[in-house]
């Protein structure tokens, strides 16, 4: 294959490679450190009525888009009106801030201000400029007061923080994961120079591949979410193809000459990262079938990194290989294991002496770890995702309990209706409407143009049939503009069960039957649009992945029942990962949390891909040595011997770079940290180790069945 050539001439012409490769590294370095500059939100954008509504709401009802929301409160005693005085002079201060189009305020928009709260919308355009520099001139200039105090939050500002937070997480898992990474592979490799070419690979595929990803954000909107997936995957595949080459060489090393041993690695070994590769690439093609644009941006910001993490397993790894091969091979001499060690023997033999026994006790671990599945609730996340006590959750926090947003926005309007249409609004059907919906027992409430005014739809016809009707309804430009008209419904259900969901559905099927149709917006809409665009694709997602992942381990192994059984192992660690963020992040949590709607896709697809790499190399070793002997048992236990320590090697290495997000102060990121460390634990020891080899031993020839054989 070309890339076993290109390993070969990287081998014999190490110093023109590493030359290359500091170009790259100092090229694409000098950008990486500015990847976060280009990130724009966190990508959760449905496509839908939503949209729509937002922005009739915005352009026409003075209710902005995204605002910055000034949360104000009044901490010591004083009057109704210096607490006015206040609220003036902060808005005052806030005017002439680049990029602020409109100022909602609280004394001038009723519903706004009760009892020494309040808050104000900031209209701000953040388009092409740093955002936390924006909000930090807008914190600049806010005047502070003894007896007053405000808060930031709003979107834009929980995005802002979610963003900080999310490098902080990135730093602080690189600063942990790379030293643990580099500890396994010297009591793996026991030396130095051995261990440190994984990590130093490692590091050269994470920053390369994020100064590339900062180009592609040049282009294209990129979620925040990348800034913590690109180190987290780039680390654990660079380091994995690595230890897999690395330890396959030293193995032909003590066997022979140099560059015979890089041959034979890269024709076994090599093929198997490639196959490896191949099973990640499909993995996160898979996530591409979401029409969101967060999958998008995680699945070719991921599929980046696994570009430069083969490329450098071809090139840097045999370049750095042939000019340490005397260290290496000094190493070698010191502290090689030709047959595995001898745990590993004894395991294989207990594996292949109860394989029923063996395979009986791993499913049942296994699936008590899937049982809380079927409890798991997942959410939309919002500022319940960051640290209790950060500005932005705290306000948000305070402003739902005083101020409730409604769960739905109704957005009435007659077809082609404008100022210039000609047609009348048709006020008694929007007052049946507005009766119909205070009817229903989902409903608490509806705030609308009816209830503030305490006038019925022929009351209001009447009053706009006046030439000063927009003088007389103060409350009229909130909810009424240009024939349409909105209505804010508070629901009894949570905004993320299926009850609302179901509401929402009816509601908007009605909707587009009415004489006058009408448009449902609102968080609950949000949430409801984005919770439809990925569970009604899930489907396509899984059916691509194990469609394309069974072919290409056919190929590769030209077997049938061994694609069929490494998916379905890879399937129940998956499902068990789950089980496992369940009890952790919502059993185990004290105000009953929940998981982040995106954290299971995510799981899916980067850990059913990166598990592959140690599962085809296990696979790969066995069917090697069963086409030299065609024993199947000596060859599932020689394969399981000769590569125990590897295999489980690579999996502590994924859970070293895996584990610290776990300790992220984003609750997404901790809980794509854990569920892949988790789901990487249980494939790594109780699949790989255990089930897969006793299922082997029971399957016997029937594991090399293929129709065509």
């Amino acid at each position: 294959m070309g890339l076993h050539r290109l390993a070969v001439l990287s081998f014999r012409y190490p110093k023109i490679i590493l030359v290359c490769w500091a170009a790259c590294l100092v090229f694409f370095g000098g950008y990486a450190h500015s990847l976060s500059s280009v990130l724009q939100g966190h990508g959760l954008d449905p496509e839908g009525s939503f949209g729509t509504v937002r922005q009739r709401l915005a352009a026409d009802f003075n209710r902005p888009a995204e605002p910055v929301v000034l949360w104000f409160e009044q901490n010591a005693p004083g009057s109704k009106e210096e607490f006015k005085a206040y609220i003036r002079s902060v808005l005052r201060s806030a005017e002439g801030l680049p990029g602020l189009e409109r100022i909602v305020s609280p004394l001038d928009q009723g519903g706004m201000l009760h009892s020494g709260t309040a808050y104000a919308l900031l209209d701000i355009r953040f388009t092409g400029r740093d955002e936390q520099a924006v909000l930090g001139e807008l914190r600049g200039r806010l005047p502070v007061h003894p007896g007053f105090a405000w808060k930031l939050t709003g979107k834009p500002v929980v995005q802002a923080d979610v963003n900080t937070a999310s490098e902080k997480d990135m730093r602080k898992a690189e600063l942990i994961g790379l030293p643990a990474a580099f500890l396994i592979l010297w009591m793996a490799f026991g030396g130095v120079a051995t261990a440190l070419i994984p990590v130093v690979l490692g590091l050269v595929s994470a920053v390369v591949s994020m100064g590339i990803v900062y180009w592609i954000g040049m282009v294209t909107n990129l979620s925040n979410f990348v800034l913590n997936v690109i180190p987290m995957v780039g680390l654990a595949l660079s380091i994995d193809f690595s230890l897999m080459l690395v330890s396959r060489f030293r193995e032909e090393l003590n066997r022979g000459r140099a560059e015979p041993a890089l041959r034979l690695t890269m024709r076994t070994s090599g093929r198997a990262v490639l196959y490896s590769a191949g099973c990640v690439a499909l993995g996160l093609l898979g996530i591409l079938f979401i029409p969101l644009p967060m999958f998008a941006s995680v699945a070719w910001a991921a599929f980046t990194v696994l570009i430069v993490s083969v490329f450098l397993s071809f090139t840097l790894l045999p370049a750095v290989v042939s000019l340490l091969r005397r260290r290496i091979e000094a190493e070698n001499a010191a502290r090689f294991h030709g047959n595995g060690g001898r745990f590993w023997h004894r395991l294989s033999a207990a594996v292949m002496k109860r394989p029923l026994r063996m395979a009986l006790l791993a499913i049942l671990i296994v699936f008590i770890f899937i049982l809380p599945v079927g409890r798991m609730k997942i959410a939309v996340p919002d500022a319940a995702s960051l640290p209790a006590g950060t500005e932005s959750r705290e306000a948000a926090d305070r402003l739902a309990a005083r101020f409730p947003s409604p769960e739905v926005t109704l957005l009435l309007g007659a077809k082609d209706a404008g100022p210039h249409s000609g047609q009348r609004f048709d006020w008694p059907h929007a007052y049946r409407l507005f009766q119909q919906l205070q009817r229903d027992p989902q409903v608490v409430r509806v705030d609308s143009i009816f209830s503030r005014l305490g006038m019925n739809g022929e009351q209001l016809r009447l009053l706009y049939e006046k030439p000063d009707a927009g003088t007389n309804a103060g409350a009229a430009p909130f909810y009424f503009h240009q024939n349409q008209l909105v209505m804010d419904i508070y629901l009894r259900t949570d905004p993320d069960s299926q009850e609302t969901r179901q509401w929402l559905h009816e509601w908007e099927a009605a909707g587009n039957q009415e004489r006058i149709p009408f448009r449902l917006g609102g968080e609950s809409k949000y949430r409801q649009e984005v919770y439809d665009a990925i569970f009604t694709n899930l489907y396509k997602v899984l059916l691509f992945v194990l469609v394309t992942n069974f072919f290409l381990l056919y190929k590769a192994f030209g077997s049938v029942f061994i694609p069929l059984k490494t998916l379905v192992m890879n399937v129940l660690s998956i499902t068990a990962s789950f089980g496992l963020l369940t009890w952790i992040f919502q059993e185990g949590a004290a105000d009953g949390g929940s998981i982040a709607i995106m954290i299971p896709v995510f799981i899916f697809g980067l850990v059913f891909g990166i598990s592959m790499d140690y599962g085809v190399f296990l696979v790969a070793r066995i069917a090697e040595v069963y086409r030299q002997t065609q024993d199947n048992d000596y060859a599932v236990a020689a394969g399981l011997a000769s590569t125990g320590r590897i295999i489980t090697s690579a999996g502590a290495i994924m859970i070293a770079v895996t584990l610290p997000f776990a300790g992220a102060n984003v609750a997404g990121v901790k809980q794509l940290g854990t569920g892949i460390a988790g789901a990487i634990f249980l494939d790594a020891t109780l699949i790989r180790m255990i089930l897969v080899p006793a299922l082997m031993k029971l399957l016997g020839r029937w594991n090399w069945w293929s129709p065509y054989n």
